[in-house]
């Protein structure tokens, strides 16, 4: 875990304006991690993410930020440039510890639908499996091919419940979370030699802005609310806690899992 005396240990975090990677980045600058946030705001929400980075200074640490679609190539190319020059720069052999993937960005079409227009399309579900799923190993191929990744590196993505079962509009989102959990698989397995490790965090049914976009996302809640062991939904910190703990070097053994944070709720049918 980095400490005081570690201040080149950083953390990326891809979605960090709000739910699991705010939290998460909350938490780990408050493990002592400098933060490289990547987010996709309007004007109207940037405010919060100014919040965020005072937030992230008083914890002690540094904050890099980037407003753009982090499913971009182009844009990914531009993050990783200013995030090595800026470790350059300091030469403080700074190092990405942790990298977060925490992007819910992808349609919420019925693969089947009365009106054929009103369907789900190849388009939709191309961009939601890249943005999803597919995004996440590209951004480990860029890290690593700069050197910024190394033994000790802890990577995460978020699925959920959805990777194995089903809604009625979440189709594609599903066939994402699956392929995720089936890219960490792989990464685990290329990056172990490495000491570099990869999981999926399957957090519980938690009230964040994705969720709310999901139709139906009120009965989702409901439901969770009634057959958590513990009575109430996962929250973001929830996730930030377990994430923070498992960012720990004495969890080097984890590797390639699908980790429940979700207080027994996937258990209880």
């Amino acid at each position: 875990m980095a400490t005081d005396e570690r201040p080149g240990e950083w953390a990326l975090v891809l979605g960090a304006s709000s739910g699991f990677g705010r939290a998460v980045a909350l938490e780990l600058a408050a493990l002592g991690m400098n933060i490289v946030g990547v987010h996709l705001d309007r004007k109207s929400t940037l405010p919060d993410v100014d919040r965020l980075v005072a937030e992230i200074h008083a914890r002690g640490r540094e904050a890099l930020f980037f407003n753009v679609n982090a499913a971009d190539a182009e844009k990914r190319r531009d993050v990783v440039d200013a995030v090595e020059a800026r470790f350059q720069a300091h030469g403080d052999q700074a190092t990405i510890r942790v990298f977060l993937h925490s992007l819910a960005f992808g349609t919420l079409r019925r693969f089947i639908t009365d009106t054929r227009a009103d369907a789900v399309s190849k388009a939709q579900v191309d961009m939601t499996l890249d943005v999803m799923a597919n995004s996440l190993v590209y951004w480990v191929q860029e890290l690593l091919a700069r050197g910024l990744m190394g033994h000790g590196g802890r990577i995460f993505a978020m699925t959920s419940a959805g990777g194995a079962r089903v809604w009625s509009t979440y189709g594609a989102v599903s066939a994402a979370k699956a392929a995720l959990e089936s890219h960490l698989r792989q990464l685990a397995l290329e990056l172990a030699p490495m000491g570099i490790t990869a999981n999926a965090i399957m957090a519980g049914v938690t009230d964040t802005p994705a969720l709310r976009k999901i139709p139906g996302s009120d009965d989702m809640i409901a439901m969770a609310q009634r057959k958590n062991p513990s009575g109430r939904l996962t929250t973001p910190q929830d996730v930030a806690e377990a994430i923070g703990l498992f960012s720990h070097p004495k969890s080097h053994w984890m590797t390639g899992n699908v980790i429940c944070v979700d207080g027994g709720e996937f258990i209880v049918d």
